[in-house]
């Protein structure tokens, strides 16, 4: 079953704001999966609050990013802007975030999810509305695969987080295409 999530681009003062993930240290728009029964923009908000520790107004919908041939039949993840509007950067984060920081984008870190630079560009760019992005993105582990199984792959495997990252997951960004529904 194909997933569906939300990303968060937080701006402040031509600078937007990056997590570092726990789980491969590796920098990255705040987000996460849409619960059940729960909206779009409430899921964006939810995620922002609980990887970053601020509250957040959303200013827009920046895009639609798929990467139809990821993990269970796809991956879908709305993007919205945002601005802080209060709490204290990492106070009460869920512990899957081990540092946030904004950054201007002549400085974002060499450890970034790749599939999310296109992302941080359309947000500091002011794309908003109808931008949908399509990856072709190959999941590289056995479908039905569990993020725990996965885990306990990266922990046996003798790589740090971050070279276990580049390895199975960086390196499968081949390239993304700008996609109008043509097929």
């Amino acid at each position: 079953m194909p997933t569906l999530g939300v990303a968060v681009a937080i701006l402040d003062n031509n600078c937007i704001l990056l997590i570092k993930r726990e789980d491969f240290e590796v920098w990255a728009l705040p987000g996460g999966a849409v619960d059940a029964g729960e909206s779009l923009a409430r899921a964006a908000v939810r995620e922002a609050r609980e990887e970053t520790g601020l509250r957040v107004s959303l200013t827009r919908l920046v895009g639609v990013y798929s990467r139809p041939h990821w993990d269970h039949g796809g991956d879908h993840v709305v993007l919205f802007a945002s601005i802080p509007s209060g709490g204290v950067l990492l106070q009460d984060s869920d512990g899957e975030v081990l540092d946030a920081r904004y950054f201007e984008r002549h400085e974002l870190p060499e450890a970034l999810v790749p599939w999310h630079r296109q992302r941080i560009d359309d947000a500091l760019d002011d794309v908003g509305g109808g931008v949908a992005w399509s990856h072709t993105t190959i999941w590289p582990f056995a479908q039905g695969m569990t993020r725990e199984e996965i885990y306990n792959l990266r922990d046996r495997s003798g790589l740090s987080r971050q070279q276990f990252y580049v390895r199975y997951l960086a390196c499968t960004m081949k390239e993304a295409h700008l996609d109008v529904g043509d097929g």
